[in-house]
């Protein structure tokens, strides 16, 4: 039977859509057709005009529109807008471009939807710690679904910016220190995003519960020097190739319909206007097919790195880089045209830019219905909707990562007499973290409420605040002068400890609820001192100081320096800023109606003067020795984290055979079957994540110490075993060589298993 046809006819273009996918070619075929027969139709102007990407504002009324903005729809200088949503504003904006211009072309409106949209989930960073690839797939899938609910269909979203120093306040949105497990969590929320159908050039883009996903920081921008915002990168060829480069690409492979630029410099050439960057490395090396969207005002900011003297300049530049919409510069708007009428930019290459993005809206299907996001009934059935809600619960049970649990004083009793106590107890804004875009704070659950809902009459719960966030007045006005939302207590801090200590001596527990506040984290965000506030430290030790048990749960949206509360906090759960569901998820962990099983994806300093810390460094020549002075090691302080990557603590215990290779030789085109037999032989059911590590021994370049390889989450009931068995191949011993060259070299390797990355099973191969 011949499938169902839809014709749509703009601007005097014939378009014809099936109801099934076609196959590759002749859909690339039509799909290119109809694009090219649209661009021939358009003047310069209007080319340009796709270019530009424009903001909506967002006043307490919602979200508005600035007239000279609008005034730029009508007239198609705009190709799309972000931070608008909402079916109802949505489709206005809509309907004045697809009305109102010449050519009826519909517009681009993306966000940042980087943990959820109005569902909020762990951050990112917390996310990562499940280890969880499918979870945070369908995470994705759910966000994806509400923002498409929401009229959008286009996010900025996933950061997967490796990074390894906890200053740096985006380490909240990314996967943390490594790039094995960040390429990985790169291709779940690609694919969550956008949806897979390799039948279709699209994808599944054109279904309306799927948005266009934006790659970022590209590139390196997880390495900014000191950790501080829009700092610069400095980095060896091989560094970016081995450790920083590869969730990109991994991103690329998936099918990633956009890539953003990052504000960083890169071999001194900003990354908006960098040649090698955009064009030689990401199109004709990744082969990327998608187009190039600048961060926020980057173009204009090219002056300010001093690589351009006035803003047709940066344009230029930037725009021959191969940076193709200008997110909020207004300077390809501005330059362009002249630049090409005095030759310096070929129409060409104008062309070729506005087909890149004119694909990418044909693959949305908005050419065939520019309102197949904008249903005011579907948004009220798909967001926040019971099921995702109960997901973004289990993904935040997932995301938590138990630190320390000395004499099992977790999981707590429901009895008794509980103090909950710290500023973030009853606490809802900064249960949702940093970058929760369209997330409603007041619909989020606070720590204290999902303890009193937990325990129900069967204990009695105390609550003292204890401490303000913090007691810095000049960084608490940066806070609430940038959506801090934080109301400190009239109290002093002298009289609020004493309350707090006195809640405590009258309870059998005491749960402090500790950290930073939202605005600590995130964009523009970085700290130099990444304890504990000072304040809230001196209500802990006051409480500690009083003799009673004492679960630390945090609050943050990074590592922290914990050397003090590691040495003399009995219990310590790292929660993050776990979304929506926050409050429910803590209490489902503090009462084991979940056993903790996430691990660290990003290592706990053990002081900052040891940053940048990470699992994966490098020997010296003269590698630590605690015993000898002229080796490489810190006087006063180990040269391990006090929490590496991998690590992280269950209710029960899992132990680990010996580790069993089927060979001891492994040639090319064979492969390597390491077993190892883990028992859980504490007394709760758990999870627990089985990391697979190796190390290259001898090479031609110097190699990491260890390198993550694989892992598996197995649940095992208690007293249960399972043998656990990874496959390596020559190709998974690849590296890069002294002449950059991706191979394999014969030799000897040694490799690990473990539940973390320093306590491990070792064995040894040789690859012949």
């Amino acid at each position: 039977m011949l499938p169902k046809l839809r014709i749509l006819v703009i601007a005097g273009l014939s378009l014809i859509f099936t109801s099934h996918a076609w196959g590759q070619q002749q859909s690339d075929s039509a799909m290119y057709a109809f694009v090219n027969h649209l661009i021939s139709q358009m003047t310069l102007y209007e080319k340009i005009g796709q270019l530009n990407l424009l903001t909506s504002d967002m006043a307490v009324t919602g979200p508005t529109m600035r007239k000279e903005y609008l005034d730029d729809i009508k007239a198609g200088r705009c190709g799309g807008i972000f931070n608008a949503f909402g079916p109802a504003y949505v489709r206005k904006l809509q309907q004045l471009a697809v009305d109102s211009t010449r050519l009826h072309i519909p517009l681009l409106f993306g966000f940042d939807v980087i943990h959820g949209h109005k569902t909020i989930f762990p951050i990112p960073l917390g996310m990562s710690c499940s280890w969880d690839t499918t979870a945070v797939e369908q995470a994705a899938r759910v966000a994806a679904t509400e923002a498409a609910a929401d009229g959008l269909n286009w996010v900025f979203s996933p950061m997967v910016d490796i990074a390894c120093d906890p200053r740096w306040g985006r380490v909240a949105e990314g996967a943390g220190e490594d790039p094995y497990l960040g390429s990985l969590m790169a291709r779940a929320y690609v694919k969550g995003y956008q949806g897979y159908d390799p039948a279709s050039p699209a994808g599944r883009l054109a279904d309306s519960n799927t948005v266009m996903a934006c790659v970022k920081h590209y590139a390196l921008y997880g390495a900014v020097e000191a950790g501080r915002e829009y700092n610069v990168v400095d980095m060896s060829r091989r560094r970016m190739f081995e450790d920083y480069l590869p969730p990109y690409e991994a991103a690329v492979d998936a099918g990633v319909g956009s890539v953003m630029s990052a504000f960083n410099e890169i071999n001194g050439i900003p990354a908006t206007a960098n040649y090698w960057l955009l064009t030689d490395l990401l199109r004709r090396q990744w082969h990327f097919k998608g187009f190039v969207v600048t961060d926020y005002d980057a173009i204009p900011e090219l002056i300010n790195h001093g690589i351009a003297s006035n803003l047709a300049e940066a344009s230029k530049q930037a725009f021959l880089a191969g940076a193709e919409m200008d997110m909020q510069g207004l300077a390809y708007i501005s330059n362009l045209k002249k630049l090409v009428e005095e030759g310096q930019i070929s129409e060409d290459a104008i062309d070729q830019a506005v087909r890149d993005i004119l694909v990418a809206k044909y693959k949305l299907g908005l050419f065939q219905d520019p309102y197949n996001r904008v249903s005011e009934s579907r948004a009220e059935r798909e967001i926040m909707s019971p099921d995702k809600l109960a997901f973004a619960r289990q993904v935040a049970r997932e995301s938590m990562v138990l630190l320390k649990n000395d004499h099992q004083l977790l999981p707590l009793k429901k009895s008794g007499t509980i103090a909950v106590i710290g500023p973030l107890a009853d606490d809802q804004r900064d249960m949702i973290g940093c970058w929760s875009g369209a997330g409603d704070w007041h619909k989020a659950v606070s720590i204290l409420q999902g303890i009193r809902e937990a325990v129900g009459n069967k204990a009695r719960i105390l609550y003292s605040l204890g401490a303000n966030i913090t007691d810095d007045t000049a960084l608490l006005r940066q806070l609430n002068a940038f959506g801090g939302d934080i109301h400190p207590s009239p109290l002093s801090s002298q009289e609020l400890i004493r309350q707090a200590v006195a809640t405590a001596r009258r309870a059998d527990v005491v749960v402090m609820c500790l950290g930073e506040s939202q605005g600590m984290s995130g964009e523009a965000s970085s700290r130099a001192d990444i304890h504990i506030p000072e304040n809230q430290r001196e209500l802990l030790k006051a409480v500690y100081a009083t003799g009673k048990p004492i679960v630390l749960v945090l609050s943050n949206g990074r590592p922290l320096v914990l050397k003090w509360e590691s040495e003399h906090i009995p219990a310590i759960l790292e929660t993050w800023f776990l979304g929506t569901e926050a409050g429910h998820a803590i209490a489902d962990v503090l009462f084991g109606d979940y056993n903790p099983s996430g691990k660290l994806t990003m290592s706990f300093p053990y002081a900052v003067g040891q940053i940048p810390v990470y699992y994966n460094h490098k020997n010296t020549g003269r590698p630590v020795n605690p015993y000898v002075k002229w080796t490489s090691r810190y006087l006063d302080i180990p040269n391990d984290p006090l929490y590496p990557f991998g690590y992280g603590l269950s209710y029960t215990h899992f132990s680990y055979s010996p580790l069993q290779l089927d060979k001891t030789e492994l040639m090319p085109g064979d492969m390597l079957h390491i077993r190892v037999t883990v028992t859980n032989d504490g007394d709760y059911d758990g999870t627990e994540i089985v990391q697979l590590y190796i190390r290259d021994l001898v090479a031609d370049v110097t190699q990491p110490v260890k390198v993550l390889k694989g892992f598996q989450r197995v649940f095992l009931k208690k007293g249960e075993s399972k043998t656990i068995e990874f496959t390596l191949t020559a190709d998974d011993l690849r590296i890069y060589d002294k002449d950059m060259h991706y191979r394999y070299e014969p030799g000897k390797f040694e490799v690990f298993v473990g539940g973390n990355s320093r306590d491990v099973q070792q064995a040894s191969f040789v690859l012949k």
